[in-house]
């Protein structure tokens, strides 16, 4: 799973059994060399259709990590971009990626259930973040990414389609959900990271609860199951105009 380049499994359960924010900063100089990375592949894509939906002014990567997504929003914002995460380590690793032509960067180390900022945003992207969040913290993630966008303004992130009970991946990740459960349940502080915890059904109802208008858009590049659908889709929330 790992290129030379990642973290050794000493590393990895040092990191594993720290807080999320501990173990990210211990993780961030060798994280993009792991599989929890975004892929290109998926940025790329979500780029692709951000551009037709676009363009764009302002743009904030809502748990940024090293700065995957912020690449993909200087590619479609026209003004400014910002990235914000908790962990420090993963933002310097982000500062240092921060180069070349795009609008200007500003990176800010926030807790995404508590941004410090007005509504300064026309869109809002995350990759890959909201296994860190329990379901009964979501409601309030969603009220917060609301809050900061301009009405009008858009929250865009990819999900694959879950995999088929019975499956290699679903036994995969089932297998992983309930080793992160049985770790914290006996150990302190928590890692909360899972992936089993967000179904479309609820996604869409805490969407629309939290005051968005929610379409799925299928991401074509990633072809459709044998069933006819979508591999990967899009999630575009939209907060409403202002009446």
């Amino acid at each position: 799973m790992f290129s030379p380049e990642g973290p050794s499994l000493r590393e990895l359960a040092v990191q594993a059994l720290s807080s999320v924010e501990r173990g990210y900063d211990l993780l961030a100089p060798k994280f993009d060399a792991t599989p929890f990375r975004t892929p290109e592949t998926v940025l790329d894509a979500t780029a692709s259709a951000l551009h037709r939906m676009g363009p764009f002014g302002t743009g904030l990567d809502l748990c940024c990590g090293t700065g995957a997504g912020i690449g993909v929003l200087r590619r479609v914002c026209r003004e400014r971009v910002t990235g914000a995460d908790f962990s420090a380590g993963m933002l310097a690793v982000a500062r240092r990626r921060v180069r070349g032509a795009g609008p200007p960067v500003d990176l800010v180390r926030a807790d995404a259930r508590a941004l410090p900022f007005g509504p300064a945003f026309d869109l809002v992207v995350s990759f890959g973040a909201f296994g860190h969040f329990l379901p009964s913290e979501r409601p309030q993630l969603f009220a917060q990414v609301r809050s900061v966008l301009r009405p009008g303004g858009r929250f865009v992130f990819p999900v694959a389609a879950p995999a088929r009970p019975g499956s290699a991946a679903y036994w995969m990740l089932l297998g992983f959900d309930a080793v992160m459960r049985v770790r914290n349940a006996v150990w302190r502080p928590p890692f909360v990271m899972y992936y089993r915890t967000m179904p479309f059904s609820a996604l869409g109802r805490e969407l629309s609860g939290a005051g968005f208008r929610v379409r799925l858009q299928p991401l074509p590049e990633f072809g459709r199951r044998a069933d006819g659908s979508p591999r990967v889709r899009l999630v575009v929330a939209t907060r409403p105009q202002d009446r």
